[in-house]
């Protein structure tokens, strides 16, 4: 028999749509002692963590928590304890997540009403109304802010405040915007929001921050019919992650994972949630730049594209696939690839949490221009470094 080693895994730099870079404060931190997770100083920090999401997603709810699972599991919280059979769910889709959604409301038992529009656009506020009036006897709007699968950012306050004229519950997917973007959940009204701990608050994969508001809080109470997911149903997480010392066991909270998060959420705290959103899109304004100035066009338009997750078409006649394994071998740099109809015709690059840097900007550029002038691809060589520092000498950095 072979004898297995220890596996110690290449160092990369992250630059596809997640996860991002773990910066190395929250990686010591994952290497703490472990404790129980009902040792009274574990719950101490449960409830600091609770504090600290709350001002990641500027909410007040009490019913804010990390799943202790990846963003898909955050997003089935949401839809199993909210949605119930024979509800009336509008679910907005312009890439693969918005279809993830429809999934979980029809495994809900419920019907999903689809409104459509082109991938790398974002949500139309206008098809949602047109669809809210069709469908008055409408219980939920579902919506993705920042769509992973083309870096398409939509108008998350406007189609809340349309749901909410309807009298709707919303649900949005905040996986890819928790940390990067603008998002207000108190001040928008948004009712249930769930997120991912590997994109830009830069921890590792495993955990989903949520929110719940008060509007949601109650048509959780006034169920009908049993939460479907045992391990999900919040009326029993939360006698786990509630208020104060006395705790009930529910699950074996992943611990290390949580002082991860911990750690990352302290660290946006200290940059300031605002500044780290203005700094994702200052990296995002020089990338761009010097994608421009290497011919790249982008796919989403622009006024709705996500600073940390930028999509470029591929030039014509370079094989996908070929640049991404060079710049993986030669660099240690990942890209992502397009999903679903953009498979092979799109790049996407992340520009996210700890990774939303200068370094990062110069350093894709670099390799990435040197593996296409190699294959002979129609680009301008030796110009993107130069824009993208113009831009970034101009912003102060």
């Amino acid at each position: 028999m072979t004898t297995i080693r220890s596996f110690n895994p290449p160092i990369r730099t992250l630059m596809g749509p997640g996860p991002s870079d773990v910066h190395p404060r929250i990686l010591e931190a994952m290497a703490r002692p472990t404790i129980g997770h009902l040792d009274p100083v574990f719950v101490g920090m449960m409830d600091e963590m609770k504090s600290l999401l709350h001002y990641a997603f500027r909410t007040r709810n009490e019913l804010t928590l990390p799943v202790s699972a990846p963003g898909s599991a955050g997003m089935e919280t949401c839809f199993v304890n909210l949605v119930e059979p024979g509800d009336k769910v509008i679910v907005c889709q312009n890439g693969v997540f918005g279809g993830r959604m429809k999934e979980n409301v029809e495994r809900s038992g419920a019907t999903a009403i689809m409104v459509k529009d082109e991938w790398g656009k974002p949500v139309d506020p206008n098809k949602v109304a047109e669809a809210l009036a069709a469908h008055p006897d409408a219980k939920i709007v579902a919506f993705v802010q920042a769509e992973t699968s083309t870096g398409a950012l939509s108008d998350a306050e406007t189609i809340t405040r349309l749901a909410h004229d309807q009298g709707c519950l919303v649900i949005v997917d905040a996986v890819t915007s928790l940390g990067g973007s603008p998002l207000e959940v108190d001040a928008w009204g948004i009712d249930a929001i769930y997120s991912g701990s590997q994109k830009c608050l830069s921890c590792a994969p495993g955990l989903s921050p949520v929110s719940f508001g008060p509007r949601a809080v109650e048509k959780i109470k006034a169920r009908k019919t049993p939460c479907q997911s045992w391990f999900l149903d919040l009326s029993l997480v939360m006698n786990y992650w509630g208020g104060g010392t006395k705790r009930a066991y529910h699950h074996t909270a992943p611990i290390n994972g949580l002082y991860g998060l911990h750690e990352a959420l302290v660290m946006l705290q200290e940059e300031g949630v605002e500044h780290s959103w203005k700094r994702h899109t200052d990296m995002h304004e020089a990338l761009k730049a010097g994608f421009e100035a290497l011919g790249l066009s982008f796919v989403v338009p622009e006024g709705s594209r996500l600073p940390q997750l930028n999509s470029v078409t591929i030039p014509q006649g370079v094989d996908d696939a070929a640049v991404r394994g060079l710049l993986l071998k030669r660099y240690g740099l990942e890209i992502g690839a397009g999903l679903g109809d953009l498979a092979g015709k799109i790049w996407r690059v992340g520009l996210m949490g700890h990774g939303a840097s200068a370094k990062n900007v110069v350093f894709c550029l670099t390799a990435l221009e040197a593996v296409l002038s190699e294959m002979k691809a129609p680009i301008a060589a030796g110009v993107a470094v130069p824009a993208a520092q113009a831009v970034l000498a101009a912003k102060g950095y």
